[in-house]
């Protein structure tokens, strides 16, 4: 009786190159194609940074596919119109990426299987405000599978919102950081506080300060004995990023 063939390997785990080599090493290689990843910012006020963390991980993933984000209602309403300059600024093409906002939970959870569903895209994005009852295990669990099967990844971009179980491979917490200085005391590239809260099959607990590279759509690493301009940069929405740093140097000088 002939022995049973031997089962073939799987296949090797897609990764995008984050840039930052001791975060791709604890990922094991980069960021995971074909799975969840959720991202939570730290405060309700980082709401900004925590989408600009998720956009230009999402340029990364996606290496020249569309886009497809999917906003909840609320969140619109509470962090804004999602701006198209704004985009560019963090070296996307807005014309490479479609914003769709979803009245209900289920609508938008619905909205975002479906997305998975298309293996034409790089990636999908849903972004929420608020605990939603209606995103539990299970729901999790459907969209870990969507991402396995189509290999597009999926970022669940949370916001005034606290972790629960999920199926997610991993699950970080961003906030705003300073940026460095530019000619003139201009805010400078993006830079975000980010931490690795979990991972599944990895080590977790590191935390890394990061400046995105808006030309080579990487993130680089940011010491903290660099002279900084005192802005902090999130993704613009409705308006420069610059005129938001005004507007908090304006209140700390009213404080």
């Amino acid at each position: 009786m002939d022995a049973p063939s031997p089962l073939p390997d799987a296949p090797p785990v897609r990764r995008w190159s984050s840039g930052m080599a001791t975060m791709d090493a604890a990922l094991g290689g980069g960021l995971a194609h074909g799975c969840l990843h959720e991202i939570y910012a730290a405060e309700a006020g980082d709401g900004a940074a925590a989408a600009g963390f998720t956009l230009a991980a999402a340029m990364g993933l996606c290496a020249g596919k569309p886009l497809l984000w999917l906003r909840s209602r609320r969140a619109a309403g509470a962090l804004g119109v999602f701006q198209g300059a704004g985009w560019a600024e963090l070296g996307g093409a807005p014309d490479g990426g479609l914003v769709g906002v979803v009245g209900d939970t289920m609508g938008l959870l619905r909205a975002a299987v479906d997305g998975l569903r298309c293996a034409a895209l790089g990636a999908v994005v849903v972004e929420s405000w608020g605990a939603m009852r209606e995103l539990d295990l299970t729901a999790s669990r459907r969209f870990a599978l969507a991402a396995e099967q189509s290999g597009v990844p999926l970022l669940l971009l949370r916001v005034d919102a606290a972790p629960s179980p999920s199926a997610a491979r991993t699950r970080w917490q961003v906030s705003a950081a300073p940026s460095l200085a530019l000619p003139g005391n201009a805010p400078g590239a993006p830079c975000f506080d980010v931490t690795l809260l979990r991972q599944r099959s990895g080590p977790s607990g590191q935390s890394w300060r990061l400046e995105w590279d808006r030309e080579n759509c990487q993130f680089r690493e940011r010491t903290n004995h660099e002279t900084l301009s005192g802005a902090v940069v999130p993704v613009p929405f409705d308006r420069p990023a610059a005129d938001r740093a005004g507007d908090r140097a304006g209140e700390r000088h009213a404080a």
